[in-house]
């Protein structure tokens, strides 16, 4: 496979009408997003003008494919395509182990822990899988130094990844910048300097439960990290505090359409169907609560309930435009067509927690790390941002940020500067 590069500067601030990409998580369905870049690569004036996104945030999956683009990001186009096709070629063995051995000695582990670990001694079971496969694949297709030589060339103002300390509970930013980008703190979130890493990636990425945490330094010490989703309430907050004046986001969720039926079924509820639920919650429902709320803010303003301080004028609330893009169709019933191409040992152990192929749906969608899933959301995200290039293309290069109708139903937001 291609191993994403860049070669090729801000000073302090992002660019006028800089664009904040943000892309948060949902495991397979990262594929998705993909797509979605693989066809905004292909526009002309980003074939010409290079990278559309100097401010990059993602969590989870969305850290995986956000820092495949900030590595890439001097030839913007070649990076997406390169990302896209090891999305294609993906094998659930590329993300967890899938053999006998492991998944005899995890389940033993799970089942000693559970039944004789007061007696023994418990703790040892740290998660459903085993996702050392992961830091393999990333180190041989990520290059982490080049962030730093982007940033230092122009291509890249800053990328921000998100992950969760499961000792303090707080959601922490690593911010990888141009000199004197944006720090702060708020009494649940830290933000910290440094130099991103695959195990910053990882860490993003460690689904609760299903992958094992991973240990990151940080200014005291160091500590266990898990998922950037799991308290990242605000997902377009990174990116907008980092300088954005316009955010493009790209969600995993099928809008209205997701499947809401589910609580007619008189039967309880199976374990698969509790952790898609809460997955769901946690990858999906953020974004839209974020997008929400910043309509929510438009709205007052537009209607002077709020008073603008009597501050500089760059401390005062701007309007944001954004533009979000999902997925056209329900990616847990794609997820459901395709659950019978996982190793048979991974079915066998999700299909153990729920009682039939729908109620895994949800929870399989996140997990099918298989070539046919993923290349058929490739496919659905390429389409999805192909209907509506032409929107995309004028949301990323036209000037100002309050003007005009934002897309997908979306209105112009507000949101104070940093």
């Amino acid at each position: 496979m291609n191993r994403i590069v860049g070669t090729g500067s801000f000073d302090g601030e992002p660019m006028d009408n800089a664009v904040g990409l943000v892309i948060t998580g949902g495991g397979a369905r990262g594929a998705y997003q993909a797509g979605v870049l693989k066809r905004v690569g292909e526009i002309k004036r980003v074939l010409t003008r290079g990278n559309p996104f100097p401010l990059i945030g993602g969590a989870s999956a969305g850290a995986v494919n956000g820092c495949a683009l900030a590595v890439g990001c001097d030839d913007f186009a070649l990076a997406t395509k390169i990302l896209a096709d090891l999305w294609a070629g993906l094998r659930p063995s590329d993300i967890f182990h899938c053999d006998l051995v492991s998944q005899a000695h995890n389940s033993l582990t799970w089942i000693l822990d559970l039944s004789f670990g007061a007696i023994l001694g418990g703790g040892n079971a740290r998660s459903l899988l085993d996702a050392t496969p992961l830091k393999n694949f990333l180190n041989r297709h990520l290059n982490c130094d080049r962030i730093q030589e982007n940033i230092k060339r122009g291509n890249l103002y800053a990328l921000a990844i998100s992950a969760t300390n499961y000792s303090s509970g707080k959601s922490y930013l690593f911010i990888q910048g141009a000199k004197g980008h944006a720090l702060w703190n708020r009494l649940r979130l830290a933000t910290v300097a440094t130099k991103i890493t695959v195990d910053h990636v990882c860490a993003s990425a460690a689904i609760p439960l299903v992958f094992q945490p991973v240990r990151l330094k940080i200014p005291r010490g160091s500590a266990f990290f898990g998922d950037g989703c799991v308290r990242l309430q605000q997902p377009l907050s990174p990116v907008i505090r980092l300088g954005a004046e316009k955010v493009f986001a790209i969600g995993v969720r099928c809008g209205d359409r997701e499947r809401l039926d589910i609580s007619t079924n008189e039967k309880d509820p199976s374990l698969a169907q509790v952790m898609g639920v809460l997955f769901n919650v946690m990858f999906l429902d953020h974004l839209a609560t974020d997008i929400e709320h910043l309509e929510r803010l438009n709205h007052l303003l537009e209607d002077g309930h709020i008073v603008q301080p009597d501050v500089e004028e760059s401390a005062k609330i701007r309007p944001l435009a954004t533009f979000v893009i999902t997925p056209s169709v329900n990616l847990s019933e794609l997820a459901g067509q395709h659950q019978k191409d996982m190793p048979y040992l991974i079915q066998y152990f999700v299909s153990s927690l729920g009682r039939d192929a729908a109620s895994c749906s949800d929870l399989m969608s996140y997990l099918l790390f298989t070539s046919k899933y993923t290349r058929d959301l490739i496919e659905i995200g390429y389409r999805d941002a192909d209907e509506r290039i032409d929107e995309i293309e004028e949301f990323l290069y036209s000037e100002g940020n309050g003007a005009g109708p934002a897309a997908n139903g979306i209105r112009n937001s507000v949101r104070p500067r940093a």
